[in-house]
């Protein structure tokens, strides 16, 4: 009897540390708006060069996964894992199902082309492993995803998709 209770206490005690050691991703499901897809690594040679760089190739999709409430992105916060952030401070719409790409470097925002540039030129995402977080305008996680190049991107093209 003793040495089943040592063993499920065993199991018990792993399966608790594996979720502690787990990135926190269950809140993704509590929020409609969520990461659908990351473009980590440009094509190309990196370059932040504003006039003649590719970081306006770099981009997050994020999507409303809603079938019927309209979410304004205006006081939504992306992060990476360094604290690297981009807020969204003017009001941008999507409807149930639709989604946006957060670009980097510079352009003309646009819900009708569904685009929003960071007007930064730097790189926000890591090329070899980083973490998104999504927060909500209140402040609470919306969605959270950890990526490796070597254990998401199967194909090397620089490219995830988070959410089908």
């Amino acid at each position: 009897m003793r040495k089943h209770l040592v063993v499920a206490t065993a199991i018990s005690t792993g399966i608790l540390a594996t979720l502690a050691a787990t990135p926190a991703q269950a809140a993704e499901y509590t929020s409609a708006l969520k990461v659908y897809a990351i473009q980590y690594d440009a094509p190309g040679r990196d370059s932040n060069s504003c006039s003649s760089g590719n970081t306006a190739a770099e981009y997050l999709t994020l999507k409303n996964y809603s079938s019927s409430a309209t979410i304004n992105l205006r006081g939504y916060v992306v992060k990476d894992a360094a604290g690297n952030r981009f807020a969204f401070t003017a009001n941008h719409y999507l409807q149930p199902g639709d989604y946006i790409k957060l670009r980097g470097g510079n352009g003309t925002d646009s819900d009708a082309n569904n685009v929003v540039y960071r007007d930064n030129c730097n790189f926000l995402w890591n090329n070899d492993k980083d973490t998104i977080y999504l927060y909500k305008p209140s402040g609470s996680r919306s969605d959270v995803h950890a990526y490796t190049k070597s254990a998401n991107d199967r194909d090397g093209n620089g490219y995830i998709t988070v959410h089908g």
